[in-house]
């Protein structure tokens, strides 16, 4: 929402963020000169702006506090970016004018699972965007023969997979001086490094808020190493890893859960999918030696994620879709 709200087109679109509460986001919206209201009382707020577009960014399944007042305020034209393909069946669902999707895969596993019939102007994908100019202009040249993996998440125990702490003894006894980075390490993880005795192996680093910061932590570290038995619904971490031109270790998930991750590592080309901890193990290990592979691996997804993640064009591509539909309410000169 960040990125959508400071990359709209100001010629086109006076734009405006809102939260229940305010967080580290508040102000750096705020500093690009965009309006912002942290309030409980979401109707007033939309009494106040009066918006003709009101984009919500939800998990898809119901939330009477978020389009309750929508429906109240009559707001012309209703967006959603459905963060986790979840399907709302209720009758205030019915006021979303169009639904975006995070990836192609999870448009495609909605339509598969809810019998929603596919149509375009209705239902569609588009990638979070990534600010790959940003990272592109702040990434150091990288030395690929550096031992150092590195690993970002939230603090949550439903961001991790066992994989994610068990490469590591296979990883070390091959390369004695390699080093993992992990930002949003959870107890868990901390007992099993004290546990195995890596603790001269592993530094558990504290929460990066700006994308600054971020690249910051990625100059140096060599690879990415994404694991989550949860999925992705898209992977900004692993799209943020990308622009910055490392390659990404990754893993499936079974069933119908989050698979994303697949959609953006392409095997071979952009990192590597390893199906269980010896065949992630082996990939990393792979990658750390064979460095002149890995940069042209990293290179190959930084020139992924600018055809498909750059902020200023995905900004565009929703600023389209607005038109459209402000043109479809009679509502564009």
């Amino acid at each position: 929402m960040q990125q959508f709200v400071t990359g709209l087109d100001t010629a086109r679109f006076e734009t405006a963020a809102f939260a229940f509460a305010d967080g580290p986001r508040g102000p750096q919206i705020r500093e690009q000169h965009i309006q912002t209201f942290v309030s409980q009382d979401f109707l007033a707020v939309l009494q106040r702006f009066e918006p003709h577009i009101v984009h919500v960014h939800r998990a898809g399944w119901p939330e009477t506090d978020l389009l309750g007042p929508i429906k109240r305020a009559r707001i012309p034209v209703v967006v959603e970016t459905n963060v986790f393909g979840r399907h709302d069946p209720s009758p205030l669902g019915r006021i979303i004018d169009h639904h975006l999707f995070v990836s192609r895969f999870c448009l495609e596993r909605f339509h598969k699972t809810t019998g929603v019939e596919p149509d375009p102007t209705r239902y569609s994908y588009l990638y979070n965007p990534v600010d790959t100019d940003l990272f592109a202009a702040t990434a150091k040249p990288h030395d690929f023969s550096v031992p150092a993996a590195g690993r970002i998440s939230r603090p949550d125990p439903g961001k991790w997979s066992p994989l994610a702490l068990e490469f590591l003894p296979s990883v070390i006894r091959e390369i004695p001086d390699f080093h993992y980075h992990v930002i949003g390490g959870i107890p868990e993880a901390q007992d099993y490094v004290e546990k195995n005795r890596l603790q001269k192996y592993v530094t558990f680093h504290g929460p990066v808020h700006t994308d600054p910061e971020l690249a910051e932590f990625l100059d140096n570290v060599s690879l990415l190493t994404h694991a989550n038995d949860t999925g992705e619904s898209f992977g900004l971490v692993i799209a943020e890893a990308m622009a910055c031109g490392l390659p990404v270790v990754t893993h499936p998930c079974q069933g119908l859960r989050d698979n994303a991750q697949l959609e953006l590592v392409d095997h071979g080309a952009t990192g590597l999918v390893a199906r269980n901890v010896e065949e992630y193990a082996a990939a990393v290990l792979w990658l750390l030696r064979h460095p002149e592979q890995a940069r042209a691996m990293g290179r190959a997804g930084q020139e992924k994620a600018v055809r498909l993640f750059r902020m200023q064009d995905t900004a565009d591509r929703l600023g389209t879709l607005y038109r459209t539909l402000l043109e479809r309410k009679g509502m564009m000169p």
